[in-house]
């Protein structure tokens, strides 16, 4: 009995600390939730209920990545002002049928990433709750179509749905029936290869629609006039064939790319098409194998069935651009194509367009006419074809004048138009690498001794950036870029080209910021390279040379980027790194150089400056072993002591001990056998010996 009430007090205290331990969690589980004005996001937390001590008044609620499995009917009671709720990547099984009870005021709801086809029924009868849900995701659940169908029943205040990373196949009227007021739908990365005829019909508001990554073969009968975004990228399309009514289309991006076309497609009669990409398929324009004795040969005709009714369509394949309205089209990418030349008066249709793009098609010739290409385009690609001629229409001013950058890299070309350039007054960027060409070396008062098929860059006032790499260019000469103002300049992969001097680039100096000269020939024989006139070059590629030296960079240094690699470079001289590393240099690439160990007594510099980008690359030479860099111990090694001793020293010290020993034994020899030696001498030669 004496001990009691020290057991109670015990158990008092004991009491007394569990309370507050408890307290404590519970004020640790809220505070691993940031809250921010009425935003509570716990995401990522291990959380695997909803947490109920968040404030009430909390808006938008974050429980992404978190165990939770399943939402119960009281998780979000809690919480009746809910407006957003994100539950992505949940490994949630099951949502209860009361879940969304109390939760008049939810806009939004994401649910991606989550095991949603496990009990859909339950799932779809707690969304009837929602009648004022606006955005749904439900990406990335394995729902099929029926399962989706029962989901959005009665939802019909939704405007945004993503269905997106499902396995849904085919799409009939019943999927979003009831969906009047819905204005965005993604349904990317499922399987759909069949779109039931009146499948949207009843998306009358709907503007933005992704197909993307499915296995549709073709659309026909194209007749979703309200869309303003189509996406169908990445199926296996063969055909595109908008609707043959004289109908109004909103559709203003329309993406048909990666997919396995045969034919420019059908679009509408009257839209507001501004985009059409057309990348990556096989497309072609077959006019010239036209035969005109076989009209029928140049018809196609598809046979539509839609209940009980039949319509049959019928195309011209060959001119199947020509009924397209394309009066507003102002971006047109048809790069990775099968196009072997563009129709007379293709590009006449389009005085709006403005980025071209052509690249790695089949294109031999391309003819500039008069509106072809139109006044208004400021980029053309034509990179990777086959082309060896372009054909300047006479007497066509300004045909030019927008244009802003011109790829004509990987081409065929040997030159190109004279006067091509004379009024593209806005052109900044030209790329005709890889063709061979040559420079006109001539000033422009002696342009008439030019060679016929030079090309002749010079005052393009406008030019700043041009690209002649692997050009097979001969020596150039001094003004040869006369009259320009060029910032980037590639000059990489023409051999012999600078003929050891950079006199041919002295118009230029002050303002060029970007110059590669890689593989360019520059030899151990030249003279050491001096820039001291590039006041304002950033970026310097000098890579796959044979230097020795270290250039010269003199005045104020704005260099930061400098590549030196694959070069003969033994050492560097230490006013590179005590000057001009350390101004302004911030990258600087040395690596697949023959440095001598011996002589590396910068390095240390140079390691604490982290400016070598490829440090761990960079080997030397020491007694014919290649040791990387920072794998030389401290000091210097002691192979490299041999070598700075005296060799004349050194060999006198080897080679007088071996004379010495050779004058001894020559001496003890003579001594040993000099009397029988002076007998034999004496018997052979008759001379008389006195005893």
């Amino acid at each position: 009995m004496e001990l009691l009430p020290l057991w109670l007090c015990l158990g008092f205290q004991f009491l007394t600390l569990g309370w507050r331990n408890r307290n404590g969690m519970a004020t640790a589980s809220q505070g691993r939730c940031l809250l921010v004005e009425g935003v509570a996001d716990c995401r990522g937390q291990n959380l695997e209920s909803v947490p109920s001590h968040l404030p009430p008044y909390s808006q938008r609620l974050i429980l992404d990545a978190n165990p939770l499995k399943t939402l119960w009917n009281h998780s979000l009671q809690p919480y009746p002002r809910l407006e957003s709720l994100s539950l992505h990547g949940c490994q949630l099984g099951r949502i209860g049928r009361g879940a969304f009870r109390g939760q008049a005021r939810l806009r939004s709801l994401a649910l991606p990433d989550n095991s949603l086809s496990e009990s859909y029924k339950d799932t779809a009868a707690a969304f009837r709750r929602l009648q004022a849900l606006r955005r749904l995701d439900l990406s990335g659940n394995s729902l099929t179509e029926d399962m989706a169908a029962l989901m959005l029943r009665n939802l019909s205040s939704l405007e945004s749905v993503s269905l997106a990373r499902n396995t849904i196949m085919r799409l009939d009227d019943s999927v979003f029936e009831g969906l009047g007021r819905l204005r965005e739908l993604d349904l990317q990365r499922n399987y759909i290869f069949e779109i039931e005829g009146g499948a949207f019909d009843g998306l009358t508001e709907l503007r933005h629609l992704n197909l993307a990554y499915n296995n549709l073969p073709c659309i026909v009968d194209f007749s979703l006039r309200q869309l303003r975004f189509l996406n169908i990228s990445y199926n296996v399309l063969e055909w595109f064939l908008a609707s043959g009514a004289e109908a109004a289309f909103e559709l203003e991006t329309l993406d048909l790319s990666h997919n396995q076309l045969l034919f420019f497609p059908l679009l509408p009669q009257c839209s507001k098409l501004h985009t059409l990409l057309l990348r990556d398929n096989n497309m072609g324009f077959y006019g010239d194998l036209y035969n005109a004795s076989s009209p029928r040969e140049m018809v196609a005709q598809f046979l539509l069935v839609d209940g009980n009714v039949t319509n049959i369509t019928t195309v011209n394949l060959w001119e199947e651009f020509a009924s397209s309205d394309l009066a507003d089209l102002r971006f047109l990418d048809m790069s990775q194509n099968q196009f072997q030349y563009l129709p007379d008066g293709f590009l006449k249709k389009m005085p709006s367009l403005s980025h071209l793009n052509l690249n790695q098609n089949c294109l031999m010739t391309l003819h500039i006419r008069e509106h072809e290409p139109p006044g208004a385009l400021a980029e053309l690609d034509l990179s990777q074809n086959q082309l060896s001629e372009l054909h300047l229409a006479p007497g066509l001013p300004g045909c030019l004048r927008s244009l802003r950058s011109f790829n004509l890299s990987s081409n065929q070309l040997r030159g190109i138009p004279t006067g091509l350039f004379a009024d593209a007054s806005n052109i900044t960027t030209i790329d005709m690498s890889h063709n061979q060409i040559s420079l006109c070396p001539q000033p422009a008062g002696l342009a008439r001794l030019d060679p016929p098929r030079c090309v002749d860059f010079r005052n393009v006032a406008s030019l700043r950036s041009l690209s002649l790499e692997g050009c097979g260019l001969r020596a150039l000469q001094d003004c040869s870029f006369q009259g320009t103002a060029l910032t980037h300049l590639d000059l990489s992969g023409n051999w012999g080209l600078l003929n050891g001097t950079l006199a041919p680039l002295r118009d230029i100096a002050p303002t060029l910021q970007v110059l590669s000269l890689r593989n360019v020939g520059l030899r151990s024989s030249f003279m050491e390279l001096d820039f001291s006139g590039f006041g304002n070059l950033r970026d310097l590629d000098l890579s796959g040379n044979s230097l020795t030296s270290f250039p010269r960079f003199g005045g104020s240094l704005a260099l930061q980027t400098l590549d030196l690699r694959r070069n003969s470079l033994t050492a560097l001289p230490q006013r590179a790194v005590s000057e001009q590393l350390t101004r302004s240099l911030r990258t600087i690439y040395l690596s697949q150089n023959p440095y001598d160990c011996c002589g590396v007594e910068g390095w240390g510099s140079l390691q604490r400056l982290h400016t070598i980008a490829d440090l761990a690359m960079v080997t030397c030479n020491l007694s014919s072993k290649v040791i990387r860099l920072m794998e030389l111990p401290g000091g210097m090694p002691q192979d490299c002591k041999w070598e700075r001793v005296d060799m004349g020293l050194l060999y006198l010290v080897l080679i007088l001990p071996s004379c010495l020993t050779l004058l001894v034994a020559c001496t003890v020899i003579f001594l040993t056998f000099r009397k029988p030696l002076l007998q034999v001498i004496k018997s052979r030669c008759h001379w008389s010996s006195i005893y």
